[in-house]
């Protein structure tokens, strides 16, 4: 009897660890996702705000 009253009296304790690893682990694999990905390569190829956005920007190969 003392196993049941036990498990009913700690599984909301088990259940917010279980959720607070698996945010942890969601967490690195989303860091670890961007880091691989290169977030900050995509910073540099934006075109400053103040530019104006011509067709040569959108259809040219050569320029980055």
């Amino acid at each position: 009897m003392g196993i049941h009253y036990d498990y009913k009296s700690t599984r909301g304790a088990k259940a917010m660890e279980k959720q607070a690893k698996r945010e942890k682990k969601l967490a690195e694999k989303r860091a670890k996702k961007q880091a691989k990905s290169g977030i900050a390569n995509t910073e540099e190829k934006t075109i400053p705000i103040d530019q104006v956005i011509t067709l040569d920007h959108l259809t040219n190969p050569d320029k980055k």
